[in-house]
């Protein structure tokens, strides 16, 4: 038992433990043995469907759905903490799995406090029925993602995509890109602009849209470094009309998503977390078992001193990881600079994991089928995914110090 387990509760380290079994038995040698799928073009081919089918039997695919759907409810005091631990097993075995998940607990959990009980029973039905389904948050547009959440609530700031009132429903016009399962899900929930010239804290709604609705279009999987196993895609609207019924939140959806924000960014972070577990693991194994120079390369100092380099940060994102994720369960006053800190701090120190896991590996590292090279641009990715790191120092700085801290975006003062 490690100290990190002590923090755990009883049911935590179980489904831990399922987890771990589930990546070393069936993710980690689906990812060795095929490593050819990542780069297949044709995003339909490249994840098969029984490893949702298996994630499904050993109860995560719903973690956050109400029992009474027949999901996995999660104790509220310890929810985060559960999504962080079962997100770093995951990723351990592909952060893209890991991601595709993510977006189906992360959206859950915003239909489970927000959406009516006819759209959860629907809804949740549909993610209990088909072991395939899967849910995307379409926020992020051209013209801007995370730099908007640097506190200027102004029209400026506000969504491109637009809906506008009509009788029995809403039309909506516009585009969303970067959108994690954008590109194969099955229901998305789309934030547009509903009242034009007020900030976006108070003139955006969100929708509840199904895959398929008049005047809505995917139009492109984006191919990304890494995380390749979660199809990320590109969404247009024209005219797409969305019934009265299917309006989930008006006005104030940005501030009502954050039941979905804190967490995602713990969720983010753990993924980071899990990633780099893994090039510790490969390493530690790796220079423990291949000689250079008449000895094992663990007995030459430098070698030595980068493992002992990549223990340290991956234990000290753990820790802060952790103390981010209980200080989101207990909602403490200090919990949204704690949530941008994990997620800064984790993508910053895992991208140096894996960069020391690639030198030690030498030549090895940079082969396809090795699978180290993999985890290095998994890890480069998570730099701007769920904000940039420098947005997210903005945020750290202004949530810790809200009444001095700067305003970083609006019309420049006129000299």
């Amino acid at each position: 038992m490690t100290i990190f387990d002590k923090s755990l509760t009883n049911d935590q380290i179980m489904m831990r433990d399922v987890c771990r079994r589930f990546v070393d038995d069936v993710i980690q040698p689906f990812i060795s043995q095929n490593w050819q799928k990542e780069w297949d073009l044709t995003p339909e081919g490249r994840l098969p469907d029984n490893i949702l089918i298996e994630s499904e039997a050993i109860g995560i695919r719903t973690l956050g759905v109400p029992e009474r759907f027949g999901g996995i409810s999660l104790e509220p005091e310890n929810e985060v903490r559960t999504f962080a631990v079962i997100s770093e097993e995951i990723a351990r075995g592909d952060s893209g799995l890991a991601d595709k998940l993510v977006q189906n607990w992360k959206v859950s959990v915003l239909l489970r406090e927000l959406a009516s009980e006819e759209h959860q029973e629907r809804w949740f039905g549909k993610l209990i029925e088909d072991p395939n389904f899967l849910f995307a948050h379409a926020l992020t547009e051209p013209k801007g993602a995370s730099d908007r959440w640097l506190g200027y609530n102004a029209p400026s700031a506000a969504m491109d995509t637009k809906a506008k009132k009509v009788d029995g429903g809403w039309v909506i016009n516009g585009r969303k890109h970067y959108i994690s399962n954008g590109y194969d899900a099955g229901l998305y929930i789309v934030y547009a602009n509903t009242k034009p010239g007020t900030g976006m804290l108070e003139g955006t709604s969100s929708f509840i849209l199904p895959r398929g609705a008049e005047g809505f279009k995917i139009t492109r999987c984006n191919e990304t470094v890494g995380c390749r196993y979660m199809n990320n895609g590109e969404l247009e609207f024209i005219d797409c009309f969305v019934p009265d019924e299917n309006l989930l939140c008006e006005g104030t959806a940005l501030s009502k998503a954050g039941v979905y924000f804190r967490p995602g960014k713990i969720i983010q972070s753990a993924k980071n977390l899990g990633v780099g577990q893994s090039a510790l693991e490969k390493t530690a194994q790796f220079v423990q078992n291949y000689s250079r120079g008449g000895r094992l390369l663990i007995k030459h100092q430098i070698v030595a001193s980068r493992l002992a380099d990549m223990a340290t940060k991956v234990s000290a994102v753990r820790s802060l990881v952790l103390q981010a994720a209980y200080a989101c369960d207990m909602k403490t006053s200090d919990a949204d600079a704690l949530c941008w800190m994990a997620k800064v701090f984790a993508s910053e120190e895992i991208l140096k994991v894996c960069q020391n896991a690639m030198e030690l590996h030498g030549g090895m590292g940079a082969m396809l089928d090795a699978g180290i090279e993999k985890l290095m641009r998994d890890a480069s990715i998570f730099l701007h995914m769920d904000a940039t790191v420098d947005i997210s120092h903005f945020k750290i700085v202004k949530s810790l110090w809200p009444d001095t801290a700067g305003t970083y975006a609006g019309p420049e003062e006129s000299s």
